[in-house]
């Protein structure tokens, strides 16, 4: 009675284990699923955020409205991209590749890949929440600390080309 006793139990407990395991390989496929979505070419849209804050994102010495018509290429597969800033006004014309990725199906985390360098040496990057997913569209949020409060910036892309 002792030794079916404990088979029941360890039955069980491979049983919870297994549904565990599958669990999680649903969870992770969604996810790479959702991830994957990202794929192509995306134009930031508009970008909401308090305008009586100039915001600069991404380091790039910039004004947030210069990131307005920009394109961001992704390439989720081997997790690179590049946004491209057109220039004109009081707007630089830039090029930046990054490396990317998604965790945890929403937390959007990119890097700038520096010329001559190793997107592995930089250690600094950004981190933005991913919101209002679809197939062709998405925003990115970004809440960035100012002068003890925060504040949300709200990236809105529209797909602009290959899926």
């Amino acid at each position: 009675m002792k030794k079916l006793l404990l088979a029941g139990i360890l039955g069980t407990s491979i049983f919870a284990v297994s549904c565990s395991a599958v669990d999680k390989a649903k969870t992770a496929q969604t996810q790479k699923s959702e991830f994957l979505k990202l794929k192509g070419d995306w134009e930031i849209v508009s970008i909401d955020y308090d305008k009586q804050y100039k915001i600069k994102p991404f380091d790039e010495g910039a004004d947030a409205q210069c990131f307005v018509g920009s394109h961001w290429r992704m390439i989720p597969n081997n997790f690179t991209g590049a946004y491209t800033i057109t220039g004109g006004g009081n707007c630089p014309s830039v090029t930046q590749p990054i490396k990317f990725e998604v965790k945890d199906g929403n937390t959007f985390l990119f890097k700038k890949v520096m010329d001559g360098t190793k997107a592995k040496q930089n250690t600094v990057g950004y981190t933005l929440s991913v919101i209002n997913q679809s197939t062709d569209q998405f925003s990115l949020e970004q809440n960035v600390p100012f002068d003890g409060t925060t504040i949300r910036v709200v990236y809105n892309f529209e797909r602009s080309g290959m899926k």
